[in-house]
């Protein structure tokens, strides 16, 4: 008998079609800012990872658009090294912010060679690609989306319109509006956007299932990837559910609680790398030309130090070299990963700040926690790991998940479970929602000298953490007309002042 891997059997087992339908498929796209992973589910391919054109399990977001051709992933990479002016990258940073948003303008410093400029219908941003042409970030990531979708329909040889796409946790609503309206542009139903912590969430209790009891396991997930660091406490065990009258015991995993830091990744390292090898090269004094003003010169330098920065998450020195950098002049030099930790000093010093987030908000100890697993690029730096264990007093950090694949293959869970041609396993999913949401409205009211006037009144709806989906009901038992009001976040104090504006 042929041998049949275990995990196969382990999916077989919790996703199954019901009435096959020719055609019928749905898929995921877990949307990172620097990569993206897809996802499928159709009759007789559960939970499967779409390869891409080179047949790699992930793709670079990026775009390249010259001489009216748009190409896609390393073939775009490659382009933008040479032409940088016309490759776009990190567009999920830019979704829904104006030209003054610190975010927007951190970009314009890193990108320089970028024309971003305000849109005055929409009052956001938009790349000014040539002198007739212009390019939204939702439009620059549709055109990735519909690659996806290509890519997608070509692995499962039939078309895919339903899809579950993540987004971080931290995403407020016009961000994640912007996603579903990229989405929308081209074509795509969406079925969900699910936040990429939960998505991990479900993929990690989805292969144990029968381990979970009546008491809760509490783990945390730690998530450094390219440009923002998540940590989410999350919650699993059995209950009981009823549904139509039935009553059925199911596994659950609640979010108790979530840290995130926006603007700390990888990337930011790759950065720093850069800057100190351009510094080098200036300082040898060997090309004419400033390496600073040359952006075919700095592109090359960043594609080497994310090169740099991998290599020396294993090692403790390597050499960094560049054929004909700039002027013909090539570039090389040793660095060791103690120069690297000094020169991010201050990013690491930041590594433990979303677990003191997460512990707070979900209003738990540090005890309380059974495991601490690590997500994302950013955690195999070996100074990140180590400041992880000083910040969770735990002995060892958990390895024991796919980081690069879980969320995408728990949101394709979540696909099938959305989709009506699949019957799935039942796994309650309570996330949590991050910002408080409140209601506030005018009512009149009688002041101490017995006069009428128009009283604000504020009530929250959703608190911090409120677990969702839920459903509230709130009446306004002192109004008999018609009557405004809004719905808006409440209390943010414990947001960073830059991520408000």
């Amino acid at each position: 008998m042929r041998h049949i891997p275990r995990i196969v059997l382990v999916i077989m087992s919790i996703v199954c079609a019901v009435n096959p339908v020719d055609g019928l498929a749905v898929m995921s796209i877990d949307l990172g800012s620097d990569c993206y992973k897809m996802a499928l589910v159709k009759p007789g391919v559960p939970m499967e990872i779409i390869l891409n054109k080179e047949s790699r399990r992930k793709t670079a977001v990026v775009v390249s658009l010259r001489d009216d051709e748009r190409v896609f992933g390393d073939d775009a990479l490659a382009i933008g090294v040479r032409y940088p002016k016309t490759t776009y990258v990190y567009l999920q940073d830019l979704l829904a912010k104006g030209i003054d948003n610190p975010v927007v303008q951190l970009y314009k410093k890193r990108f320089p060679y970028h024309d971003i400029r305000q849109d005055p219908e929409r009052d956001t941003i938009l790349f000014q690609h040539s002198e007739d042409l212009q390019y939204t970030p939702e439009e620059l990531l549709a055109m990735i989306l519909n690659r996806a979708q290509e890519m997608a329909a070509a692995f499962a040889e039939q078309p895919i319109k339903d899809v579950v796409i993540t987004v971080p946790a931290y995403f407020n609503q016009a961000e994640r509006r912007s996603v579903k309206h990229a989405a929308e542009l081209v074509g795509l139903n969406v079925l969900q956007l699910m936040n990429d912590n939960a998505a991990v969430a479900l993929n990690y209790g989805v292969f144990r299932r029968t381990t979970f009891n009546v008491t809760p396991t509490n783990i945390m997930f730690y998530d450094m990837g390219a440009s923002s660091t998540t940590a989410t406490i999350v919650s699993y065990q059995i209950v009981k559910t009823k549904e139509k009258g039935i009553s059925e015991t199911n596994p659950q995993l609640t979010v108790k609680g979530i840290g995130f830091d926006r603007t700390l990744g990888g990337f930011e390292v790759e950065l720093r790398l850069r800057e100190h090898f351009a510094k080098v090269f200036t300082e040898q004094g060997k090309a004419k030309s400033n390496v600073y003003e040359s952006p075919r010169a700095m592109a090359k330098l960043l594609k080497e130090a994310k090169r740099i920065k991998k290599v020396l998450s294993a090692n403790t020195e390597h050499m960094a070299q560049i054929e004909g950098l700039i002027d013909d002049v090539d570039f090389r030099v040793k660095i060791t990963r103690e120069e690297m930790e000094t020169m991010c000093a201050d990013l690491f010093a930041r590594v433990k700040n979303p677990v003191r987030m997460a512990i707070e908000s979900a209003d738990m100890t540090l005890g309380e926690i059974d495991q601490v697993i690590l997500m994302g690029g950013g955690t195999r730096i070996p100074k990140v790991q180590e400041l992880l264990l000083e910040a969770v007093k735990k002995s060892e950090l958990g390895k024991n998940i796919n980081a690069d694949e879980a969320a995408a293959l728990g949101a394709s869970y979540q696909a099938a479970y959305l989709s009506k041609g699949f019957k799935v396993k039942k796994f309650v999913v309570k996330d949590a929602n991050l910002y408080p949401i409140e209601v506030e409205f005018e009512r009149s009211a009688i002041n101490d000298e017995g006069v009428e006037f128009q009283k604000t009144v504020k009530r929250t709806l959703f608190g911090r953490n409120n677990p969702y989906p839920q459903k509230k009901v709130m009446t306004f038992n002192k109004h008999t007309d018609d009557f405004a009001f809004s719905v808006n976040y409440g209390d943010l104090s414990f947001v960073n002042e830059d991520y408000l504006k």
